[in-house]
């Protein structure tokens, strides 16, 4: 387990690299993966959970939607969705950019980009029935799992009772931390936008924000289900650089405070919180 987390996180660090460099160039990329290995919750990319196989999967499927690979982009996005429910923004970046590419040259495509698109949601509704088989409703049994450990949509209802209790009555550090870090992803998103950054970006980081502000229950796990949300630090990223190049000392402070950070929220969750992660 531990030996797959770290492989695909390194393979997640290199096509995260490759996606910022093919867009901003090589600077850019590496403060990209730079921040991204030192989010608050990147403890987890050293650990037996599967976020790091599924930001591997979206990764070089982005990538390789981004170059047109329409093949590579569906099948690695069919292996997203195996790997991980949320793996379904994979499938719905690829879908959504397929979509435009059809309409922007009306109907005249590649067998290629039709078979990639319809490759793209495979793995996420095949494991979904699986799920569903193994508990004998092939359609509903995986929602009645989520429902039993207290997991469902209920667009941001739950999350918002939580918000206000928080506010009103305090809890430990874990919670209103990531109530920061939901927020930072929030702006981070309305600055992508801004930034005008390519649609499978967009659609990517802005399902798993839905999903995440959506879904009820384990608020305290939010910032893992946006670790493969990494196009979100794209205008952290172009601004690290920026400030590299203006005032090189700065910019080493703010990664040195971004790494004691990291470390000691990650100690804090892994030894002290005593909370999923």
């Amino acid at each position: 387990g531990l030996l797959v987390a770290w492989t695909a996180a390194a393979v997640a660090a290199c096509g995260i690299y490759a996606i910022g460099a093919r867009l901003h160039g090589r600077a850019v990329a590496t403060a990209l993966v730079l921040l991204w290995g030192l989010l608050p919750h990147s403890i987890v990319l050293s650990l037996a959970y599967t976020e790091p196989v599924l930001t591997a999967f979206a990764a070089w499927s982005l990538y390789a939607v981004l170059t047109g690979r329409w093949l590579w982009a569906g099948t690695l996005a069919a292996l997203a969705g195996m790997s991980r429910p949320n793996g379904l923004a994979v499938a719905a970046a690829v879908l959504a950019t397929a979509a435009c590419e059809v309409w922007r040259r009306r109907g005249r495509v590649s067998h290629r980009l039709w078979t990639g698109a319809a490759l793209a949601p495979v793995g996420w509704a095949g494991y979904v029935l699986w799920v569903g088989r193994r508990e004998g409703d092939p359609l509903g049994g995986y929602f009645e799992v989520q429902r039993l450990w207290g997991s469902r949509f209920d667009f941001g209802a739950g999350s918002l009772r939580f918000v206000r209790h928080l506010l009103t009555h305090g809890d430990r550090f874990v919670f209103p931390m990531t109530m920061v870090v939901v927020a930072a992803a929030m702006l981070l998103y309305a600055l992508l936008i801004a930034d005008r950054a390519p649609l499978p970006l967009l659609v990517h980081s802005g399902v798993l924000l839905l999903i995440a502000l959506g879904g009820s229950g384990f608020f305290e796990c939010k910032p893992r289900f946006l670790l493969p949300a990494f196009p979100l630090l794209l205008p952290l990223a172009r601004a690290l650089v920026r400030t590299a190049r203006a005032r090189p000392w700065h910019a080493v402070l703010v990664v040195g405070a971004l790494a004691g950070l990291s470390f000691a929220y990650g100690a804090y969750l892994v030894v002290i919180a005593h909370t999923p992660l």
